[in-house]
């Protein structure tokens, strides 16, 4: 009984995650949906209703109702805490001689409470002395890692394959990752684009070509970085 126990518990914390992972029931249902399937059917709409039924993605998909409740839950739990604000990572380090690192911490808490995602572009040299690039989810990156030793200078923050995008100018190494803030798109002709999933606004990487609605770009002029441009986009949740 014990074993089942256990087994049921770790399957409602999996599904917890999941509902904590999406803002939306429409975002749940567009991370099964994959690009072969968008391929050949060609409509949203219709991949979205044969991830609900279970003919895409795991199998054992959500129902909306089911969604809502425990998202509703979720919000119900939260507001139960404590309302003291969590301490910013960038928070009370002096980040003058970082003209990077004081325009991630500009952008911290914008970034942690969802009103601002931040595609972040590095491109510099790794600890085998490897030309790499990336975008990174800054968003994602925040929440799955501890910064305060990025923001202190002990670590510095590098591109990794399971970022949005990482590049390996030596081994051509190449990976491209969605996460939970932006789909990546690989166009033929406009190159990589990154999709918003809160607003389905389209951020354009390409430095000769507008950013898209609601984006703007700025490159970071730093001592540690070959090249860094931060790509700000002001997300707003579709109605």
């Amino acid at each position: 009984m014990s074993g089942k126990r256990d087994k049921a518990s770790a399957e409602d914390l999996h599904v917890m995650d999941t509902v904590e992972q999406y803002e939306t029931y429409e975002d749940y249902l567009d991370s099964q949906v994959t690009e072969t399937d968008m391929y050949y059917l060609q409509d949203e709409d219709l991949a979205r209703q044969l991830v609900e039924l279970g003919y895409r993605g795991s199998g054992d998909t959500l129902q909306r109702e089911e969604f809502e409740a425990r998202k509703k839950a979720l919000r119900e739990r939260s507001t139960q805490k404590t309302n003291a604000p969590k301490q910013l990572s960038s928070s009370g380090k002096d980040l003058s001689a970082s003209p990077f690192l004081l325009a991630l911490g500009n952008r911290e808490e914008l970034v942690r409470n969802g009103k601002l995602t931040s595609i972040i572009f590095v491109r510099d040299v790794n600890s085998k002395g490897q030309e790499v690039s990336g975008y990174i989810d800054y968003a994602h990156r925040l929440r799955s890692t501890n910064f305060e030793p990025y923001f202190e200078r002990r670590k510095k923050l590098m591109p990794r394959p399971t970022d949005l995008s990482y590049y390996n100018w030596e081994t051509q190494t190449s990976t491209s990752t969605s996460t939970p803030n932006f789909q990546v798109i690989a166009d033929g002709e406009a190159g990589l684009l990154f999709k918003n999933k809160r607003d389905r606004k389209v951020v354009n990487v390409d430095p000769k070509a507008p950013p898209g609605d609601n984006t703007t770009r700025t490159e970071i002029r730093t001592p540690e970085y070959r090249q860094v441009v931060i790509y700000d986009h002001m997300t707003r949740r579709k109605s």
